[in-house]
This record gives C-alpha cells, structure tokens and sequence, in this order.
C-alpha cells in the first residue's frame, strides 16, 4: 500500500481549509504525564518522590453557571460565575513512608492536629500543583512538554489512605481531592499562555452580532 494513503485516514475535509499533506494527528496518550508540586508539605524539602509515585491525575474540570433571563415569549441564557472542580491525585504508598510523610506534612501546615492549631493565613499552607502531558521521551532523550496545567492555589480537601485487606493482592495508596483557585494552561512550565489563560482581549461584539446588547 503506497505510503501516500494513509493521508486519506482521518475525515475528509472540503473547501480553503483541506489539506493535501495532513493525515490523521497524534493524540496526546493517557499515561504520558507527569506531576509536580511546589511549596508541598515542608518548605524546602523535595516532593520529587510523589512526582514518581503518582498513579493518576485529573486535568482542570470549569463548569459555567446559567443565568436565565425570562423575556416574552422565551428565555435568554448568559454565563454566570464559573466554578473549578476538584482535582483527584492518587499516589502509591511507598514501604520507606517518604509519600506517606509529604502528605502528612501538608496536612498539618492545614491545620496542627496535635496542637489543634490552625494556620494564620492560607498563604501559609497553599501550594502549586502541575499537570504536564509529555511526548514519551526519557532518558538521553529529553521529555518535551506538549501542555502544562498549572492549579493554583491548592490545598489539600481529603485525603483518603488506602486500607489494609487480607484477600488482596492491590497496593496501598493514598487519593488526595485537591481544590484550588485557579488553573491555567501554558505551553510548557514558565512557558507562554495557551488555551485556558492565554489573552484573547476582551470580546466586543462586532457591529452586526446577535444575542444581548449594550444599547445603541
């Protein structure tokens, strides 16, 4: 089969916008991630042990609010305030605990469970959180960042340690729900905006545009 014919797997396209040289793109593959956080647990002790441990990670879930506005013989929709779902990370359990410990750590930066004391400020216990899709690189090749999320102004919701169970042959690991302010998207960490983030300017509706006005 001549190599020219696998431009034809993907959905033919008509018009200025077909392409004669582009097939099918790659996706971006599940387990080609990694994870990692910065002011985690102790300051200045290293969190690359959770980065290898992770089993999972969810990326940014926005959901939008619906304001209804009732008009004559029919409703209007417009956005409200938009809301950040929390992210979900599990982690394996390590036998030396160094997992174990970090999270134990950012839990009591939250709150001191042996004093009961809580923290001044919650610039006092949040941290960053970042979820990279990788390319597949390792090794002598370099890993290159395809997209970075960045969460920001995380904090620790609940974490869940794993049990123990005679009839299992599982793991141990501890699943983490994380809330936080923010999230953005960027090219690569410390990189450009792109996507969720990135400045489009603010939208003004061109003269002949459909929908709610401002007047005039």
């Amino acid at each position: 089969m001549p190599i020219a014919s696998l431009r034809n797997f993907t959905v033919p396209i008509a018009g200025a916008q077909a392409s004669t040289t582009q097939g099918l793109l790659m996706p971006k593959l599940k387990y080609r991630f990694r994870v990692t956080m910065d002011g985690f647990g102790v300051a200045g002790a290293p969190t690359t042990e959770l980065t290898k441990q992770v089993i999972n990670a969810t990326r940014p879930d926005v959901t939008f609010q619906q304001i209804d506005l009732p008009v004559y013989n029919s409703t209007v929709k417009i956005l409200g305030k938009h809301t950040w779902a929390d992210a979900k990370i599990t982690l394996r359990d390590d036998a030396s605990g160094v997992v174990s410990r970090k999270v134990g750590e950012q839990l009591q930066k939250q709150f001191d469970f042996f004093e009961q004391a809580s923290a001044q400020s919650a610039i006092d216990y949040k941290f960053r959180m970042r979820v990279e899709v990788l390319d597949g690189g390792n090794g002598g090749f370099e890993p290159v960042t395809l997209e970075s999320f960045e969460f920001l102004g995380c904090f620790i919701k609940q974490a869940t340690y794993a049990q123990g169970d005679y009839s299992s042959n599982e793991i141990m690991d501890i699943a983490l729900t994380i809330t936080y302010d923010n999230a953005i998207q960027l090219e690569a960490p410390g990189g450009a905006a792109s996507g969720v983030g990135v400045n489009v300017g603010r939208v003004v509706r061109p003269a002949n545009a459909q929908g709610l006005s401002t007047g005039g």
